[in-house]
């Protein structure tokens, strides 16, 4: 494969932060720096980094960090403007402090790299994969706090005086939820017993708002899915909402993986059939004559 000194004449190396970036201009064939400016992180600061990079001619490439955070704003520009663009990953803690650091420093190292490497990554697509992605990341951070709280709803349920504890220890997780969230202060209650109801009563219906937004996210996410991706949903048996069990917490991943080993739309051990006990005790007892 050609390095990337073979195809272009200049480098900008941008260094993206959340209020401002710096960018710097290195020649492909010598890699020395000819230009430098740091500009603010908004539309206007963008079209400065195009105009500076157009006062040096020959073709260009754009190595950015973060194409998916910091530097989002300014990747969807230069696309926009029909500019190449490259993703860089930023370098480890170690590796940054040899030496000074500064913004024009991590800018030029940006550039630099991008010379020295073979194989460049390109930035995150934009439209529905990025819309599939904004959605997951959401739907799996209301998946872990869900379990947080109904971990935090059942250890409160254990160390709770017995006037809780011999009605709710031995319910299941939702009969838990849908009878803390039912429960009301009453006046001849101690300052314990009022403070345990009042934290089992908000879990709960934090429990209860969590989930309708997961409910919501997954119903945004098949939508999605069938629009952009139909073959996915096949693949794993035909789930008729997304993400299946068998692809929580990364469905498009998961899902080719699954589609590789025979999922049924299930986890690991659900939807397997299972070998029968009496055959599989024959079995055994064969192996010990």
């Amino acid at each position: 494969m050609a390095m990337l000194a073979d195809l272009v004449e200049l480098v900008i190396g941008v260094d993206t932060h959340k209020h401002t970036h710096t960018a710097a201009v290195v020649t492909a064939a010598t890699g020395a720096v000819v230009e430098q400016a740091t500009v603010p992180a908004t539309p206007a600061g963008y079209r400065q980094l195009l105009q500076l990079a157009g006062q040096q001619p020959g073709q260009r490439v754009w190595a950015i960090e973060s194409t998916g955070g910091y530097g989002a704003g300014l990747t969807r520009f230069l696309s926009a403007n029909h500019e190449q663009v490259v993703e860089l990953d930023r370098p480890k803690r170690t590796a940054r402090r040899h030496g000074a650091k500064s913004d024009p420093i991590d800018a030029t190292r940006a550039a630099r790299e991008a010379l020295g490497r073979d194989r460049l990554a390109q930035p995150r697509a934009a439209g529905q994969r990025a819309a599939l992605a904004v959605r997951l990341a959401a739907r799996r951070s209301a998946v872990q706090a869900t379990t947080d709280a109904q971990r935090q709803l059942h250890a409160l349920v254990v160390a709770a005086p017995e006037t809780f504890r011999g009605r709710l220890h031995n319910l299941t997780t939702v009969r838990l939820v849908s009878t803390c969230a039912r429960l009301r202060q009453r006046s001849d209650w101690d300052p314990e017993l009022a403070a345990t109801a009042a934290s089992l009563h908000a879990l709960a219906r934090r429990i209860q708002l969590l989930e309708a937004e997961i409910a919501d996210h997954t119903r945004a996410i098949t939508t999605l899915v069938r629009t952009w991706r139909p073959e996915l949903l096949t693949r794993c048996g035909g789930a008729r909402s997304w993400p299946p069990l068998c692809c929580v917490p990364g469905p498009i991943l998961a899902a080719a993986r699954s589609a590789r080993a025979g999922c049924r739309s299930g986890p690991r051990g659900v939807g397997r059939r299972k070998r029968p006990r009496s055959s599989l005790r024959r079995r055994t007892r064969r192996g010990f004559r």
